[in-house]
């Protein structure tokens, strides 16, 4: 699925334009699923943390058992080339992704020299900070014995996908999802926060869902601007008396929540200042 008409694909060696076909039906991925990916932005002339990024892609690739057969400093640099190739005003998504395309004689096992890869840059406007809701999700977490969460993994996102789909079929942007003990771990595509009597609360990462790099630059920048901000575990009844909430990631990078189940919620204080300093970051980077 392309999320626009301005498509550019690296594969093999060179940028070609267009969503272009680079999964083979045999392929290892194709039936099970051995595919990692990361996603870095471009907006404003900037590129944050696009190395934070291109070098979790090889952590991810590793951690399912593949041999990367290019470095995070490399993919940087096809990045680079690619992006130069959009305008200077241009807002993009940034995809590098690895996978398997071989069996070991097991069968279900990858080969991990069979590792493949491709860069996949859409044009997508940065999202407004507005109109952003939450709801609760019935569905889990898996655990870090149940599954390769360290990774950011393709085979995890079609839990993520039906979170999502669970809330929108009710009228939200997203879902809080819980881990197994029923404590809040992250939305079905971002981290979250949220505000209560001046002091800023978010999931302690317990190994059930990713620790994003927005996270921590924006945890980093919080502190260092002053602001108390404490990783624990927190319930739904934190969320649902909290002051403010926002949330983390890489499409939107800092997004208020202006309605959690049926409350509306203010662009408070500390949110917008998490959003500015993001944005201060960026630019300056």
């Amino acid at each position: 699925m392309a999320l626009s008409n301005n498509v550019r694909t690296y594969f093999e060696g060179s940028w070609q334009d267009g969503n272009i076909a680079v999964i083979r039906a045999a392929d290892h991925v194709a039936w099970l699923g051995s595919q990692v990916f990361d996603g870095a932005r471009k907006f404003q002339g900037v590129m944050p943390d696009l190395h934070g990024h291109c070098h979790r892609l090889i952590r991810s690739a590793e951690a399912l058992g593949m041999t990367p057969q290019i470095t995070g400093d490399q993919i940087i640099e096809i990045v680079k080339e690619g992006v130069a190739t959009y305008a200077d005003d241009a807002e993009l998504y940034i995809r590098p992704m690895m996978w398997a395309t071989e069996s070991t004689p097991g069968i279900i096992d990858l080969d991990p020299n069979s590792t493949a890869f491709s860069v996949c840059i859409e044009e997508l406007p940065m999202p407004k900070a507005e109109g952003f809701s939450l709801t609760v999700a019935p569905y889990c977490r898996p655990r870090q014995d149940m599954a390769l969460t360290e990774a950011k993994a393709g085979s995890l996102y079609a839990n993520n996908g039906r979170i999502m789909a669970w809330a929108r079929a009710r009228g939200f942007s997203n879902a809080l999802s819980l881990d197994i003990d029923g404590n809040v771990a992250e939305t079905a595509s971002t981290n979250v926060f949220l505000v209560k009597d001046g002091t800023v609360f978010t999931p302690i990462p317990n190994g059930c869902f990713l620790n994003g790099l927005t996270r921590q630059r924006v945890i980093g920048l919080l502190r260092a601007d002053g602001a108390e901000v404490i990783e624990t575990t927190l319930k739904v009844e934190d969320f649902e008396n909290a002051e403010e909430i926002f949330c983390t990631g890489n499409i939107a990078k800092v997004m208020p929540v202006a309605r959690f189940q049926e409350r509306d919620l203010p662009f408070g204080p500390l949110s917008k200042r998490a959003r500015d300093l993001y944005w201060d970051f960026a630019l300056s980077a």
